[in-house]
């Protein structure tokens, strides 16, 4: 899928994209998928405005779910956290059985993460049908505690949480007003994968660049990049050629279905359908608040998903120009079950995350600890609370890049779309491994 409008960038693009054309990196600071350092969490605190109050609260959280560090890349048995998990078991049981069906059907010995260290199929799924005989502890955390210390080792995403901690943003599913006939009322198409679009996965010319591809079309016998946001949208490169699979009333919606990788499509029917990722042209992400904010058009701290849209509906004459700046374009397909993340199951909302492919085991189970928005009844923010859960590792995105970020999946809809669009909080990510039979 794609992600959070902090960095937003195409987010189910389940391998990084090598550009074809020579361009500076598509993610600044402090875009999420930015790359560059971000600050560690307790500096976050005190130097941001909206966190002081928090400050207290956050640091005694800290204490008492990890009371001391790590070593040897492993949490130490006596310094493993109590899980206490802000959700339901239901939702945790249903995102476990998702990565399962994923994992069964893979070759045991497929590795299937590099990060924080090598694994296979066979291992991540032994670890969560272990972890499955645990839930008859859910309610005595304790002893839920004491099991897992026995069983796992806890494997943080970075051994150095102190300075850098883990970024976390959120995405969702946004529900946009559409049609499956063009008419002058919904005249904006959503593109299913052309069929000229070519994928080269450029693991199999070199081991060293596996997860990594280019994305082209042949133009005689040469591979050269494929059309950009402008030549689609705006000249009309892939127009009438029968890749309309839908269209949408509104280029704002339509962008930010884009920027999330999925979305529910209302029919005037009432009907819901189901749009996912298929693919994308293969250029760069350029963050469009990036340009908004060095051009002192909206104010750094105010940067969200809900700021640029209101900006862009403000301010419609530089709304198609200011949009032609991102090149990265999304090819979409219906689905009976979604949102499908990268592992090809079914999200859970609060529990899957993504994170780079390159790096972490697909569908393995982790525990990550950090903030979440709070918001009153009329959706104004009131601050951040601090969370923590088990979730399961079953989506990426291409601004997700390093061990230092993670995209928490929100769910559908107004309400999940308010959190991930300001969803944008450091903390811990902690990956549970079963113990081998010797330790």
């Amino acid at each position: 899928m794609v992600r959070s409008l902090h960095e937003t960038a195409s987010r189910s693009n389940s391998h990084k994209s090598i550009n074809l054309l020579t361009s500076p990196s598509p993610f600044p600071l402090p875009l999420r998928g930015g790359e560059g350092r971000v600050r560690g969490f307790l500096v976050a605190i005190m130097t941001s405005r909206r966190h002081k109050s928090l400050l207290t609260i956050v640091f005694l959280f800290f204490l008492l779910l990890f009371p001391g560090g790590v070593a040897n890349g492993h949490a130490q048995d006596r310094e493993l956290p109590l899980f206490k998990d802000d959700l339901d078991q239901d939702s945790l049981h249903r995102a476990i059985h998702r990565s399962l069906e994923f994992l069964q059907k893979l070759p045991p010995d497929r590795l299937v993460g590099e990060h924080p260290r090598k694994l296979t199929a066979l291992e991540v799924k032994e670890s969560l049908l272990s972890f499955m005989d645990l839930l008859g502890f859910w309610d005595r955390p304790e002893m839920l505690a004491e099991e897992i210390r026995s069983r796992f080792d806890l494997v943080p995403a970075v051994e150095d949480h102190g300075e850098e901690g883990v970024l976390f943003t959120g995405y969702y599913q946004p529900v946009i007003e559409g049609s499956l006939t063009e008419t002058p009322e919904y005249r904006f198409p959503v593109y299913r994968r052309p069929d000229d679009l070519i994928e080269v996965e450029l693991g199999g010319f070199q081991p060293q660049l596996r997860g990594e591809k280019v994305v082209g079309r042949l133009e005689g016998n040469r591979l050269v990049p494929y059309p950009s946001r402008y030549e689609i949208d705006g000249l009309g490169r892939l127009k009438g050629k029968g890749y309309e699979i839908a269209w949408v009333k509104d280029p704002v919606d339509l962008f930010f279905l884009h920027i999330q990788g999925s979305g529910l499509l209302r029919l005037e029917d009432g009907r819901l359908l189901h749009l996912n990722y298929a693919a994308s042209n293969g250029r760069p992400y350029r963050s469009i608040g990036r340009l908004l904010i060095d051009s002192g058009k909206i104010p750094e701290q105010e940067l969200s998903m809900q700021r640029l849209r209101r900006y862009l509906m403000e301010h419609p004459d530089e709304r198609d120009a200011l949009l032609a700046q991102n090149d990265s374009y999304i090819f979409f397909r219906f689905v009976n079950n979604g949102p499908l993340g990268s592992l090809e199951v079914p999200l859970t909302p609060g529990r899957s995350i993504a994170t780079d492919a390159r790096l972490f085991p697909k569908g393995a189970l982790a525990f990550i600890v950090s903030q979440k928005p709070i918001f009153d009844a009329a959706g104004n923010l009131l601050g951040w609370q601090p969370f923590s859960r088990f979730v399961l590792n079953q989506d990426t995105g291409s601004a997700i890049r390093g061990p230092r970020r993670v995209d928490l999946y929100f769910g559908s809809g107004n309400e999940a779309g308010q959190a991930a669009g300001v969803m944008k909080s450091s903390g811990s990510l902690y990956f549970l491994i079963r113990k081998k039979a010797d330790q």
